[in-house]
């Protein structure tokens, strides 16, 4: 869309403000000039301004978050509460918000409409209301674990806020987390998995169950690069692009645990797959029920082992170098020469 319609589009939802704000954040409320809440993804709570009426501040309609300092304007508010991703359906539902007679906008519930908790719709709205890991805590929370090829990681993204709900049934927190796209073979979302950070990125957060995943997992991964005869599969996220570190130029998928890691479904494409193992029972039954199904369906499967308990902990503690040349061996030679030829 050219920039001067969404201009316009903001223009017009600006002088509704108020109307947007009861109709989009129904979760918060007018406080003089402000509505207030806790963010624009209609949490309750008192973190978020939306400016209602001009000020010397600026025009209405714009938001800051001051928690997290995120800002914007109006469709960004609709963009955030819904989970919308591409911009003509933000605009879409801008027209249709502003073709409703004003007490409809006033009357009707602001809330998305309710998915399931945990289903791959609320998957969805959840990586769509992430952002780009570059430049976030997620990056230091990577970098910090040795991991620094990022390239080509679009699967994860960073969300300054989400939610945890304590397995003790005590309240629900909010916490800075790594979000992870889980997708099937044709790239269409089906989960996401969340790792909840310290907020500074140095660690994982301190409480109970740091990470955990939602929607529908089986056969599916965390992606990193487009398969073709080649690829790498493992468990964790971290201890998959930590291999990848290694070898940036070879497809790769995490599929966040053992008995998932056993079910992941082959590209058709694929003709060699490197099991990426770890060291202990789990990872050696994956490794065993994946390997008889590559087999089964034609396709030649090497596993590939850590000199210690994983890969992340041979690139943090053995350095990146010692991790090539540890794999070098594993490696059938024709792949040892196409990716690790930057090693030389």
């Amino acid at each position: 869309m050219p920039r001067h319609h969404a201009s316009d589009l903001a223009h017009r939802l600006a002088e509704n403000a108020e109307a947007v704000c009861r109709h989009y954040l129904s979760n918060g409320r007018r406080s003089g000039r402000y509505w207030i809440v806790g963010d624009v993804r209609n949490a309750p709570g008192r973190s978020t301004f939306v400016r209602l009426v001009p000020s010397t501040k600026g025009p209405p309609g714009k938001f800051t978050d001051a928690a997290t300092g995120e800002h914007g304007d109006l469709l960004d508010v609709i963009r955030e509460s819904l989970g919308l991703v591409d911009f003509k359906d933000v605009a879409e539902e801008a027209r249709a918000f502003l073709a409703m007679p004003l007490a409809e906008q006033r009357s009707r519930s602001a809330k998305p409409v309710p998915v399931p908790v945990g289903s791959p719709e609320a998957s969805r709205r959840l990586f769509a209301m992430s952002r780009p890991l570059l430049g976030t805590i997620v990056e230091t929370y990577l970098r910090g674990r040795g991991i620094t090829t990022l390239h080509g990681t679009g699967s994860l993204r960073f969300h300054p806020r989400c939610y945890y709900r304590p397995d003790d049934d005590g309240p629900t927190e909010t916490w800075p987390a790594m979000i992870a796209a889980v997708t099937d073979l044709d790239g269409r979302l089906t989960g996401a998995h969340r790792t909840w950070l310290a907020p500074d990125g140095t660690g994982k957060a301190p409480i109970d169950t740091p990470r955990r995943a939602m929607g529908d997992l089986l056969g599916h991964a965390v992606r990193f690069g487009v398969p073709g005869s080649v690829m790498a599969a493992g468990e964790g996220i971290e201890t998959t692009l930590s291999l990848r570190h290694a070898m940036p130029d070879m497809a790769m998928a995490a599929a966040l645990s053992a008995a998932h890691l056993a079910a992941i479904l082959f590209p058709p494409t694929l003709h060699r797959l490197y099991v990426i193992r770890d060291n202990d029972p789990a990872g050696d039954g994956a490794r065993d029920t994946l390997i008889d199904r590559a087999v089964e369906a034609g396709i030649e499967a090497i596993v590939l082992s850590p000199t210690m308990e994983d890969f992340n902990e041979d690139l943090c503690h053995l350095g990146l170098d010692a991790l090539r040349a540890s794999i070098a061996d594993q490696l059938m030679r024709r792949d040892r020469l196409r990716y690790l030829k930057r090693a030389a």
